[in-house]
């Protein structure tokens, strides 16, 4: 199990201080959000892929991959689930130039969570959606698959939005598109909503488990808050994950410094170390 951190914990940070920072407290790898790096990620030279992927790498880090792959893009211009079909071919594009880019910095996963730009809108219904969805993903994954990237489906739970609920609609969804490419990212916040354990989630969803992102519902880091991660951590122990568990917050007050040390400190301990 290897521990990363999402690069936007580090706010209006240089990339370099950012992964200095992660580095020397004790994360081997950063996950990106394509809108720290810009408006427009297909704007990015070949020149500027190189040096943020050279800058990560000189930090002793690996780039583990993208996530919140549509936020903070233009209203109306993506949407998975959308009943336009130029909506969606555009959808499609865009996370093909994602997974380009992905590719290009040395990462390979791809999270896929982005409520606002999935959730069902008026007049489609569940079983319409799904469609949509699988429709845009396999028009991506020939691009994951000559880019070395996968999309890692996110489950989100019902404050978020309401589309890809729980694990199980997720798998649903990537037996859909049916592709190598296209995986189950959990998220301890999102499976808080889950009828189940986080760690029974964990076991009975271990099939397309590619990716883990560690977190609390109170929106901090992993013990920040009141769940137990010794369970968590011993689930994916048990069905031998050997992937990133990457710390993923959404209340940045106390601090990013603060933040990575208290979040690594609490997975060790909960993992043992």
């Amino acid at each position: 199990m290897k521990f990363g951190i999402c690069n936007e914990t580090f706010g209006d940070w240089e990339l370099d201080k950012a992964c200095a920072a992660a580095r020397s407290i004790g994360y081997t790898g950063i996950e990106i959000a394509p809108f720290t790096l810009g408006n427009d990620i297909r704007k990015l030279s070949a020149q500027q892929r190189t040096e943020i992927r050279t800058t990560v790498e000189q930090n002793d880090l690996h780039v583990i991959g993208l996530h919140w792959l549509l936020a903070k893009t233009p209203e109306h211009a993506y949407h998975l689930t959308s009943p336009e079909a130029e909506v969606r071919r555009r959808t499609a594009a865009y996370l093909g130039d994602l997974a380009r880019l992905c590719g290009e910095l040395g990462g390979q996963v791809m999270v896929l969570g982005s409520p606002q730009q999935r959730n069902r809108l008026p007049g489609v219904s569940h079983h319409q959606a799904m469609e949509y969805a699988a429709e845009v993903l396999r028009q991506v994954m020939p691009v994951c698959e000559s880019s070395g990237t996968m999309i890692a489906v996110e489950p989100l739970g019902p404050a978020e939005g309401n589309f890809l609920l729980t694990a199980v609609e997720g798998n649903q969804l990537i037996e859909m598109v049916d592709s190598p490419c296209c995986k189950l990212h959990l998220d301890v916040k999102a499976m808080a909503s889950e009828s189940e354990p986080t760690a029974e989630v964990i076991r009975v969803n271990q099939k397309h488990l590619v990716h883990f992102h560690a977190n609390d519902p109170n929106l901090l880091g992993p013990g920040m808050g009141q769940v137990d991660f010794v369970p968590i951590l011993a689930a994916l122990r048990d069905i031998g994950y050997d992937r990133w568990v990457s710390v993923e917050v959404f209340d940045y007050r106390p601090g990013a410094q603060v933040i990575a040390e208290t979040s690594i400190r609490n997975l060790q301990a909960a993992l043992g170390q």
